[in-house]
């Protein structure tokens, strides 16, 4: 059951939402424009805006769901958020381990919380852990997640902004890579993408290209839906075995 335009996902689950800006990526955050959408729209959940607030009656919301999902955690956030207390994680963990009929991917900027949070505690195998990449100054967030003992560890580099240059990818298992959309949207180039997607391949690493948003492969601005998701020709959106 998909219910969500995220390509690389089914389902979205928000025990947290809001978050702080940290990082190149945040700039344009999409979650930021539609957390004070839905508040002028009048719905609960979204009353503090974009302010980091929790919601624990949405804890056991995916152990009603009984299709089996890929869920995104936390959308509309940042699990790792320095505000969500360990022991929140821990409830959100509670439920993940929990529902084992479905995965469970969860992405975040701030790498080093989270390895904290995991040197006590173990990753269930049905939760795949990611960081964003956006640029070459946040490769540091790799290696971080590598000292993570996870089934599935990936990197979302979305917004791409920058050249990655020659990357590591011991350890990874998935690479997302995808353009910026919206009004302020910065490009990406064909040259970035093509560099991640032959490292990948070299070092067996599923790639998954999402699309190229705003901007295209020629360097034009256009709608996201005609510059679409073709590199080369070619559709890559591989997922990782877990």
């Amino acid at each position: 059951m998909k219910t969500t335009k995220i390509e690389w996902t089914d389902q979205t689950w928000n025990p947290v939402t809001g978050c702080d800006r940290l990082s190149e990526g945040c700039a344009n955050c999409y979650a930021a424009t539609m957390s004070l959408r839905l508040q002028n729209m009048g719905l609960v959940k979204y009353k503090n805006g974009f302010d980091v607030t929790i919601h624990e009656e949405s804890l056991d919301e995916p152990l009603h769901w009984r299709s089996p999902s890929n869920i995104f955690v936390c959308s509309m956030s940042d699990l790792f958020n320095e505000k969500v207390p360990f022991t929140f994680i821990d409830k959100v963990f509670k439920t993940i381990k929990k529902a084992t009929n479905h995965r469970f991917q969860i992405l975040t900027k701030r790498a080093e919380r989270m390895e904290e949070y995991f040197r006590t505690r173990s990753v269930p195998d049905n939760a795949w852990i990611g960081v964003t990449v956006e640029n070459s100054a946040r490769k540091n967030r790799i290696a971080v997640l590598r000292k993570i003992d996870a089934k599935v560890r990936f990197l979302s580099c979305e917004p791409l902004l920058s050249d990655l240059g020659k990357t590591n990818l011991d350890g990874i298992h998935w690479v997302i890579v995808g353009g910026e959309s919206g009004p302020k949207a910065r490009p990406m180039q064909k040259a970035w993408v093509e560099k991640i997607q032959k490292q990948a391949s070299e070092q067996k690493v599923a790639f998954f290209f999402k699309q190229w948003g705003t901007w295209g492969a020629d360097g034009v601005r256009r709608s996201k839906k005609a510059n679409g998701k073709l590199l080369n020709g070619k559709i890559y959106q591989a997922m990782p075995k877990g």
